[in-house]
């Protein structure tokens, strides 16, 4: 059975703020809503993820769903989820580090 790994990769590659093409070169910023709007699909896709876990759960007990299917889903869950307080933890300790920066 194949895993399909692809349905992974918006979740885990969201977060991740990329600059626009002129931004690099000109110096300037990017947009200051693209990191809140990337935590904010992080939150929305960790949301996701434990329901659609939820539901391969239910089906798994209801008997229309395999066993396999929802193990695969509360992976992808725990995972995202992971990942989501890892982000959590290095925006804390960055944080911290700037208000113990002397000024």
């Amino acid at each position: 059975m194949a895993i399909p790994i692809g349905s992974i990769t918006p979740a885990i590659s969201s977060p991740v703020a990329r600059p626009a093409a002129g931004a690099a070169s000109s110096g300037v910023p990017a947009a200051s809503g693209s990191f809140g709007e990337s935590l904010s699909k992080l939150v929305n896709s960790v949301e996701t993820t434990d329901q659609a876990a939820n539901s391969a759960v239910a089906q798994m007990i209801d008997g229309t769903g395999d066993v396999h299917d929802a193990m695969i889903a509360l992976q992808r869950a725990e995972l995202t989820l992971q990942l989501t307080v890892q982000m959590r933890n290095k925006l804390v300790q960055a944080y911290q580090d700037i208000m113990r920066m002397p000024v």
